[in-house]
């Protein structure tokens, strides 16, 4: 494990926040740029991020399921309340 300064964990943690990300994320965004332009093999398992056409067919896919309560969220949360 590696030991960051606390300046440089402060920075990681600015930069994350401002664009929204987990520093770890930032870090190992940075890293894997920085391999890949120094031509180093990181070995490690590619993680792809899904489409936008993939996260709309999910959507699709789960809108389609069948309806196992047809209460309107009203009528749900008068029967939470009722308890």
């Amino acid at each position: 494990m590696l030991q960051l300064t606390h300046d440089t964990e402060q920075l990681a943690r600015k930069v994350a926040a401002r664009v929204g990300r987990r520093p770890d994320d930032l870090i190992r965004a940075a890293l894997e740029r920085e391999a890949a332009a120094l031509g180093v093999s990181t070995d490690l398992p590619v993680r792809n991020r899904m489409t936008v056409e993939q996260m709309m067919a999910v959507g699709e896919k789960v809108s389609a399921l069948p309806l196992f309560d047809p209460s309107s969220p009203k009528e749900i949360l008068d029967d939470l309340n009722e308890q």
